[in-house]
């Protein structure tokens, strides 16, 4: 049977249209893709919080496995290539096909659909960082990639593209970041048929958050460290099996931790938010949490934590303006078709200048995001590029939202038009922190 023909028996349209993309053989995805066909149909629950399962090591791996570099332009271009614009649309339709089309519900909920979290998974989207031959999909590090594809899954809903992509960034940190014993451990399941939930846990609720000053503390002990402390807005929190949790070091700074929920002392609880309610938000305790010497990454290296920082900063950039494009798209076709006094509301120079407003500020957000991933590609310092571009998706993402709501007048106020969810969603890129990586 064809691969079009699976398609078409499991009626899963964005499957059927990835399938037939180029793209996905030079992407190495091909395997991944025609698993997903193959399998779509089922939909099984995982718990809570499946603390059954058990992480062990597949086989000793001597030194760890990393994606290769991606090639350094001679001239500034942010330019798409062929391939990630290929990704590109093709999660797009995904996004319009699938994610707009349950995001209403899935916002009520508080909760993603899970035949949804189970497409995603098998489409790969928590194996875009890890190189083929630890059984991904990566053939070079790209945050460019990962950006481009939070942005086109944003543009279907922001909530649920956080909650399909929170996985992808425990498995992207272990491919940069894991020694050889990490990787062999957890990633075998990462990128396996039954792919668990992961999580990176490292915002804490309180005010002006500073993710490079925690007050979740790791006590060093004999063989070990102890956590102790909470993080607020993990998605998927209560169905996550593995966490990378952010927790200060007594002396040596902050650093992140490998943990597995059912290690003792772990608790989780429901934490629904504004925004972004799709991801199923929750707060992660951490009481008295033992976990051996070996769960710190990177040898708590702060260089790696700090470059963790920025990539999930630019992982909610990449969310912000995917949804911030998804406000443009609607705004203009209801501009001008809603009449008033005879006319299209759009005639009137307020409401073409708004729009115009978005436009002209939805392009600085997508262009500062991408500079900054383009140097992390390249290698280059972008911590500058990447706070530059957090603030401008914060203050300006606000912005669009609220001029989205403002433009449809009493519309944008209720529930019958997605505007009033986006607005929501879009306060979340000045709050939220870590949950992606890119």
């Amino acid at each position: 049977m064809s691969v079009a023909d699976r398609s078409n028996r499991f009626g899963l349209r964005a499957l059927r249209r990835l399938a037939g993309i180029d793209a996905l053989d030079r992407l190495g995805l091909r395997p991944a893709a025609e698993r997903a066909i193959n399998r779509a149909s089922r939909n099984g629950f995982r718990g809570a919080a499946a603390a059954s399962r058990t992480f062990n090591a597949v086989s000793k791996r001597a030194r760890p496995v990393r994606p290769a570099g991606a090639a350094r332009r001679d001239a500034f271009d942010l330019t798409p290539e062929d391939d990630q614009q290929m990704m590109r649309d093709a999660m797009r339709e995904f996004a319009a096909g699938e994610l707009r089309p349950a995001a209403p519900d899935a916002d009520a909920a508080c909760a993603a659909p899970e035949e949804l979290l189970v497409q995603s998974a098998e489409l790969g989207l928590g194996t875009l960082g890890v190189p083929d031959e630890l059984g991904g999909s990566a053939s070079e590090r790209s945050a460019v990639t990962g950006v481009l594809i939070a942005e086109a899954l944003a543009h279907g809903d922001m909530g649920l593209a956080a909650a399909a992509l929170a996985p992808g960034a425990v498995s992207t940190a272990l491919a940069l970041w894991g020694d050889g014993d990490q990787q062999a451990t957890y990633l075998p399941a990462l990128v396996g048929d039954d792919a668990p939930a992961a999580a990176l846990a490292l915002l804490e609720a309180r005010p002006a958050f500073d993710p490079f000053s925690l007050e979740t503390a790791a006590r060093p002990t004999d063989g070990g460290y102890v956590l102790s402390g909470a993080k607020s807005l993990v998605p998927r929190a209560a169905s996550a099996e593995l966490f990378l949790v952010a927790a200060r070091r007594e002396g040596h700074g902050p650093g992140l931790f490998l943990v597995e929920s059912g290690t003792m002392g772990v608790g989780v609880e429901a934490e629904p938010a504004m925004g972004v309610r799709a991801a199923a938000t929750g707060t992660l305790g951490l009481h008295e949490v033992a976990v051996p010497a070996n769960a710190l990454l990177a040898e708590g290296d702060p260089a790696v934590y700090a470059e963790a920082v920025r990539r999930a900063r630019l992982g909610w950039c990449a969310l912000a303006v995917g949804t911030a494009q998804a406000v443009l798209d609607y705004v203009i076709p209801y501009v001008n078709e809603r009449k008033a006094f005879g006319e299209p509301i759009s005639n009137r120079q307020a409401v073409a200048f708004g729009v115009a407003d978005i436009a002209i500020e939805l392009e600085g957000m997508r262009l500062a995001t991408w500079r900054a991933a383009s140097r992390a590609d390249q290698e280059l310092d972008f911590a500058r590029e990447a706070g530059l571009a957090r603030v401008l998706c914060a203050s300006k993402g606000m912005d669009i939202g609220s001029a989205g709501v403002q433009l449809l007048g009493g519309h944008g106020y209720v529930k019958e038009h997605p505007v009033e969810r986006w607005y929501r969603d879009l306060r979340a890129a000045g709050v939220m922190e870590g949950a992606l990586l890119v």
